[in-house]
């Protein structure tokens, strides 16, 4: 590629190949990387994999780290808005005009790649994004990053690490068209992390993925520290966060060991108490995201398959108790097992129910949710409706009843679509349009 292409040209880039869909697989990335100079090896990483928990366990890892005087790198899958979220240093996302920088300095090697080997050596989309912030981290010479997996591990683009320390938060069921039908199975491809010696932070987890897992673990000789066994099963003597949800206690000791795992073995000492204040101010937006628009609160919530489900039967339990009242939910979800998993919870927790759909293949049509949602026993007012409808601009929140509490939940795709309509993004930030991750 001759020049610099311009940012029309990059953006058209970027979706041809989000439109080619995600690659399965780590060969490419290998190719890459070594075409790149491995700068995956430039920096200590903390690499997380699981269900869910891996985005919050990873900026919960951030902010320890940074607390501790450490320059930061943070890498993690999707985004909600603006694509640079993905890639931060310091917790600041990469501009639109670093992302442009940065891709085309990518591009012609990849180039390369497919001139000296074939086409299916071209990387995709999100192996873009994970040599982007490998370069990022190595240019910026951070002291750490963390490395959030975008899917599964064994077979994940940035499992060409080799971390420091490597983390699994949960293990549950989702993704099983790739990653297998039980927790075993996705208990193993999410254990393809462990490198030999590296040792391994393991959250709560069910006990037939710890069965797949701890064999494992001894025959690479991963040292294996259990959340149950430093905190209590019940996570009582847990780090407590301001991110709602007991389940975010276990986050917080995933967080915690992997940070002292870290900073011991690049020679910095750990402080406490600087660790807990760092987690009592952590920001993670879309997880249990309490916000004013207008004369509504509305709450945004990344809960999206069955075992968020649980959760959010927590979160909108507490809220019904604090308020007096169920709140309006407005909901867009991917794939009718996530459906059947979210569905009962709004219908025991909401007023009304307003379904919508997101700019994503696999959306559910909103009839569908709806005729699952009377199949769930729920009597009350469901309305069929678009993002720009309920959010009609940036002040105004269009469902309920005026000074009603919104609960938006069921997709992350959805929370973005709605967080740009609160704070639209110019497009030479690369906004909206670029998910890749179910």
């Amino acid at each position: 590629m001759a020049g610099s292409a311009s940012f029309e040209e990059v953006r058209d880039f970027l979706f041809s190949l989000k439109n080619q869909g995600s690659r399965y697989g780590i060969d490419r990335m290998r190719l890459l990387s070594a075409a790149l100079g491995h700068p995956e090896r430039a920096f200590p990483c903390i690499h997380v994999a699981g269900t869910n928990g891996k985005g919050s366990t990873s900026a919960m890892i951030e902010a320890i780290l940074r607390a501790h005087g450490l320059r930061t790198g943070l890498y993690t899958s999707p985004h909600l808005v603006h694509l640079g979220e993905r890639v931060q240093v310091n917790r600041i996302p990469l501009t639109g005009k670093e992302i442009l920088d940065g891709i085309n300095r990518l591009r012609p090697v990849a180039d390369r790649l497919v001139l000296e080997n074939d086409p299916d050596a071209h990387p995709s989309f999100f192996e873009f994004m994970t040599a982007l912030a490998f370069e990022t981290f190595r240019q910026r010479q951070v002291d750490a990053a963390i490395i959030e997996v975008g899917l599964g591990g064994r077979l994940d683009a940035t499992n060409v690490l080799t971390p420091a320390v490597t983390v699994i938060t949960s293990i549950g069921l989702d993704h099983q068209e790739q990653l297998g039908p039980t927790r075993a199975h996705i208990a193993r491809e999410k254990a393809g992390i462990l490198k030999p010696g590296v040792p391994l932070i393991l959250g709560l987890l069910p006990t037939e993925a710890e069965a797949e897992i701890l064999p494992l673990a001894a025959q690479l000789g991963c040292p294996v520290t259990r959340v149950a066994d430093t905190f209590g099963p019940d996570l009582k003597r847990a780090p407590v966060t301001n991110l709602a949800g007991s389940h975010q206690r276990s986050n917080a000791a995933c967080a915690l060991l992997a940070a002292r795992h870290l900073l011991a073995g690049t020679g910095h000492p750990f402080d406490e108490n600087l660790a807990y204040q760092a987690l009592a101010q952590v920001v993670w937006a879309g997880r249990w995201d309490v916000r004013q628009v207008g004369d509504h609160t509305v709450i945004l919530d990344a809960s999206h398959n069955e075992e968020g489900a649980r959760t959010l039967d927590e979160l909108l339990g507490q809220l019904v108790t604090a308020t007096g009242r169920k709140p309006a939910v407005l909901t867009a979800i991917l794939g009718e097992s996530r459906a059947r998993a979210l569905l009962p919870v709004l219908a025991r927790h909401a007023r009304e129910v307003h379904v919508t759909s997101v700019n994503q293949p696999r959306a559910t049509l909103p009839s569908d949710l709806a005729l699952w949602l009377r199949q769930e026993g729920f009597t009350g007012n469901i309305t069929e409706t678009t993002v720009n409808q309920a959010f009609p601009n940036t002040t105004t929140c269009a469902l309920g009843h005026p000074g009603e509490t919104v609960v938006v939940s069921g997709s992350l795709y959805l929370l973005g679509e709605v967080l740009e309509r609160l704070a639209p993004t110019p497009a030479e930030n690369f906004g909206p349009g670029f998910q890749d991750r179910p």
